[in-house]
């Protein structure tokens, strides 16, 4: 590994390092990294934002998701994203567990 590539890989952040070290080649690891955050995204979404919604609108809010992960992409190589979307999602299932155990406990003594 060259003076310069090391420099690229020290300057990662752990996800996208991890990605493209052992990806076969580059490209793999870039729409493997896009799909990471595509699909985090989706889930974060999901978690906090989601309500019932037609599926043409589905469509859209898909669409935008698509658009801004692959933006989210590139600047995943030296920013948290990744990380960030962990523990937006970590945050939100904490929260929708706690919404649930207060849900089960009113519904318990009423």
């Amino acid at each position: 590994m060259g003076d310069e590539q090391a420099f690229v890989y020290d300057s990662m952040y752990p996800v996208a390092r991890f990605l493209y070290e052992t990806m076969p080649n580059y490209t793999i690891a870039g729409y493997a990294l896009f799909a990471v955050i595509f699909l985090l995204s989706a889930f974060v979404y999901k978690l906090g934002f989601a309500k019932k919604l037609s599926v043409g609108k589905n469509a859209v809010i898909a669409l935008f998701l698509l658009a801004g992960g692959l933006g989210l992409t590139f600047l995943a190589f030296f920013l948290p994203v990744v990380e960030g979307l962990v523990i937006a999602a970590m945050i939100l299932i904490l929260y929708k567990i706690r919404l649930w155990r207060e849900k089960r406990e009113n519904a318990a003594s009423h």
